[in-house]
């Protein structure tokens, strides 16, 4: 009754057109269509999450040129391994090479390679997970045409799903098979834009389930629930969706986007990432929010030691309490952009030197050098006297603009009033 192959690869596309997802390289008057069509395929490097199609796309390559195909792995190939490879394109002719995790290349492998994608004996098609502007040398780089791949969407996943279980020679449909739409639905919304991973949990519930007496099959939604695997979501920490993860995080919070940052922070929470939650929460409750609420970063502080006692999974408690009142709260970044001009005056101007009125004077023979001896105590002067503090070369440099929001309000008044005073001099 069963193939022996998995679903997932006796559906693997053999066309451009059986790729979905990816019409923005492989659709109509797209680039790699053009490609092709015109035979003239020239080296590139297809980047983006795991279970896109990255080696089904060279494989469909290699299949509508015709040309001899060989594929290695980064990592555990060696310089042997491609100097097999180009022996063989010697002989054959114009070859593809494709490699996996190509971001690894080592030195040797790209030194070695290059003349042959230069004289055009090899045509490579490199695959990575990892952002080639940042992970691949541009030795590499700058003879490849980047094609960046996405997750297809819930109804390309269902559309192949459903035609898996239709098709009688590749899928499913060779024995009368009904399934809950439900099921399908949820097997294309929650698979993570894994086709692979949808297409093994749907082949699991028929393998799993019992014929009728009539030879028929029906799959129940519970049953597709329970066959799809849980998403992994350890990410890599040294990989760009790690970042990315992190960088939305923080930035829904500046943004005050209470339903994306609680996405975020639930990703990071499954991922078990407790250290860069409480770091990225603390950093933007004194960044972002600032002199507006300059409360809020005890909060916070209270809220990741209770986590830290608390650990996963009882840490989302407290957490969650501090990311909703780190969005709702008003912002103001006024305090750390002045000190950063007041370091960029440092970093780039002469700065002078410190006014004598202000220099210690708790030394004998300090009033004989001018030290302190106009230095005006301000309690003795209701609180607030007209003096001058900075250097006489900063002495009208202003750093700290401050923001008529949340509690920052009130130090604003206090501001405009004390800069109404000192221009009374």
């Amino acid at each position: 009754m069963w193939k022996e192959e998995p679903l997932a690869y006796r559906m693997r596309p053999t066309t451009l057109a059986d790729i979905v997802g990816q019409n923005h390289i492989v659709g109509e008057g797209k680039l790699l269509t053009r490609m092709l069509k015109s035979n003239r395929l020239s080296s590139i490097i297809l980047f983006g999450p795991p279970g896109t199609g990255k080696t089904t796309i060279a494989n469909v390559v290699a299949h509508m040129t015709n040309m001899p195909f060989h594929q290695i792995n980064a990592v555990s190939s060696g310089k042997k391994d491609m100097e097999a490879i180009v022996g063989q394109a010697k002989f054959e002719g114009t070859s593809i090479l494709f490699v996996d995790e190509v971001h690894r290349f080592n030195k040797a492998q790209q030194d070695f390679l290059l003349p042959y994608l230069e004289n055009g004996l090899i045509i490579l098609i490199g695959a990575t997970t990892e952002n080639p502007y940042f992970e691949i040398n541009n030795a590499i780089k700058s003879r490849c045409t980047i094609l960046e791949l996405h997750y297809p969407t819930p109804d390309d996943i269902y559309a192949v799903l459903e035609r898996a279980l239709a098709d009688e020679k590749k899928g499913l449909g060779a024995v009368p098979i009904e399934v809950e739409e439900e099921g399908l639905r949820f097997l294309a919304q929650s698979c993570g834009g894994d086709i692979r991973a949808a297409l093994n949990a749907l082949e699991i519930a028929v393998r799993s389930t019992e014929d009728k007496e009539e030879g028929s099959l029906y799959i129940e939604a519970s049953v597709l629930q329970e066959c799809l695997q849980k998403k992994s979501l350890h990410y890599d920490k040294q990989g760009e969706q790690y970042y990315n993860i992190i960088s939305a995080f923080q930035k829904s919070l500046r943004g005050s986007d209470v339903d994306a940052a609680l996405h975020y922070l639930a990703r990071l929470i499954e991922a078990g990432d407790l250290a860069v939650i409480c770091r990225r929460l603390l950093v933007t409750a004194w960044e972002d929010v600032g002199l507006a609420n300059s409360e809020v970063a005890q909060t916070v502080l209270t809220a990741i030691q209770s986590a830290e006692q608390l650990g996963l999974p009882e840490a989302r408690i407290p957490l969650s309490v501090a990311v909703i009142e780190v969005c709702l709260s008003p912002k103001s970044n006024t305090a750390y952009k002045a000190l950063d001009k007041a370091l960029a005056d440092i970093r780039a101007i002469e700065i002078g030197d410190v006014p004598d009125h202000l220099k210690d004077a708790h030394y004998s023979g300090a009033s004989k050098l001018g030290r302190g001896v106009e230095y005006k105590y301000p309690h003795e002067h209701g609180g607030w006297v007209n003096q001058q503090y900075l250097p006489e070369p900063l002495k009208d440099r202003k750093y700290y603009i401050p923001k008529e929001t949340g509690k920052e309000k009130r130090l604003a008044e206090l501001y405009a009033r004390i800069e109404k005073l000192r221009k009374q001099k």
